[in-house]
């Protein structure tokens, strides 16, 4: 089996007694093409674009590279409906919900706009400027909300994304374009807090979990956030691991964001009927695997399917790093008490993240194929690898006699569930 790795792969071929299964989705048949797609999810919110008239300013949040989406085929779709309606090119603005990623560069923008770029302006959020920021609310929860000024001022705002899954919000898409994609630092960071219990040494909450969305705190606080932008609509779609668009839901940012949410669970969860020894995952090549933090999301659903003790494979290149600057600070904590002590008393969503790896590899046992120098994976707590190769045989020397191995070829996209369920 062809496995990726960045812009490259790895071919693995295993004895069939070895091979416990492969974690893929069934094929998805689909008989429009993406701009059918698209086309037909616009028809039918057309009661939302109708309260668009001429002269209205509206800004369109779209996601930033870590996170393909298909922008540039819906975003052009979208601002051609516009277009119809009588909004001119210059009252249409493009923000990029960067939540506390870095600047995306022109490049990438290219990329994310399509035929649009150089015709719509685009522009990045910056989640630490206060003169680009306003003040919309606290929620039930006493998280204050600031976002994107522009967002604000504008006559409708209209979110766009992906679904999928989210290793604590439950899923990706509808809400999070806001909170935290427009929003200050200070309100992501509060927003992810939510995923802890409250008190010392209490641990992540249990609800705030894949896959799940209610009782979650991560995801009634956004919720809540993205109220308080009143949102228009929103335009999400829901990709195939070959990034093929085979739905989108377009409508009230909630409703719609749900039922796409359930849309995806019924074909992206997949049943195993016992967890094996041996776990091999690719993120799915880039850019799933741009950097270890988006990698983190191949990680967090491949250890579903294996056992305590087990081994994983992770196969992430990460070419732009940690994919945060703070990311590889937070592993001066050895254990998850101190790690978590340190989290309550100074809160990032990329420690929040370092956790949820240091819990792993203090569970399991992660051989990770990267790009990073050996001794930094080890202070991760994994074991380095250059191949796939190597890494295998990393691994014969911690199995069982009789091991046996599922294989992830896209395991940021299929999440293994206990096949009860």
């Amino acid at each position: 089996m062809e496995l990726k790795y960045g812009s490259t792969s790895f071919d693995l071929d295993l004895p069939p007694e070895r091979l416990a299964g492969v974690v893929a989705p069934s094929p998805i048949v689909v008989d429009e093409s993406p701009v059918d797609i698209i086309e037909a999810a616009l028809d039918g919110c057309s009661h939302f674009l109708s309260s668009v008239s001429p002269g209205d300013k509206v800004v369109i949040i779209t996601s930033d590279i870590t996170r393909y989406t298909g922008s540039e085929i819906y975003l052009p779709l979208l601002v051609e409906r516009l277009n119809r309606l009588g909004v001119a090119d210059s009252d249409i603005e493009i923000l990029i919900a960067l939540g506390i990623h870095r600047k995306q560069t022109e490049h990438e923008h290219q990329r994310i706009l399509g035929s649009l770029y150089g015709r719509i302006p685009v522009v990045d959020h910056e989640c630490d400027d206060p003169e680009q920021l306003a003040f919309v609310g606290t929620t039930s929860s006493g998280i204050r909300v600031d976002i994107n000024r522009k967002a604000v001022e504008a006559d409708h705002l209209i979110l766009t994304g992906t679904i999928g899954f989210h290793y604590f919000a439950g899923f990706g898409g509808g809400r999070k374009s806001v909170l935290p994609g427009i929003a200050s630092r200070e309100s992501c960071m509060a927003s992810h807090f939510s995923v802890l219990n409250p008190g010392e040494g209490s641990g992540k909450n249990p609800l705030a979990t894949t896959g799940n969305l209610e009782g979650n705190p991560v995801h009634r606080a956004m919720v809540e956030g993205c109220a308080m932008a009143k949102p228009a609509f929103i335009v999400n779609t829901v990709l195939a691991p070959d990034k093929r668009i085979v739905a989108a839901f377009a409508g009230h940012w909630r409703d719609a964001h749900e039922t796409g949410c359930r849309f995806y669970r019924e074909r992206f969860a997949f049943p195993v009927a016992e967890k094996a020894d041996l776990v091999v995952a690719s993120c799915g090549g880039f850019p799933k695997d741009i950097n270890l933090i988006q990698a983190h999301k191949a990680m967090e659903y491949a250890v579903q399917a294996l056992r305590d003790d087990g081994v994983m494979i992770l196969l992430a290149e990460c070419r732009d790093g940690f994919g945060n600057g703070t990311f590889f600070t937070w592993f001066r904590h050895k254990t998850l008490e101190v790690f978590e002590a340190a989290l309550r008393s100074h809160y990032e969503i990329n420690g929040q993240t370092a956790y949820s790896v240091l819990q792993k590899a203090l569970r399991f046992r992660i051989v990770l194929v990267s790009e990073f120098p050996a001794q930094q994976v080890e202070q991760m707590g994994m074991i380095p690898a250059r191949t796939l190769d190597e890494a295998m045989e990393c691994a014969a020397g911690m199995l069982p006699a009789d091991w046996c191995c599922y294989l992830m070829p896209d395991a940021g996209s299929l999440l293994p569930v206990d096949d009860a369920e």
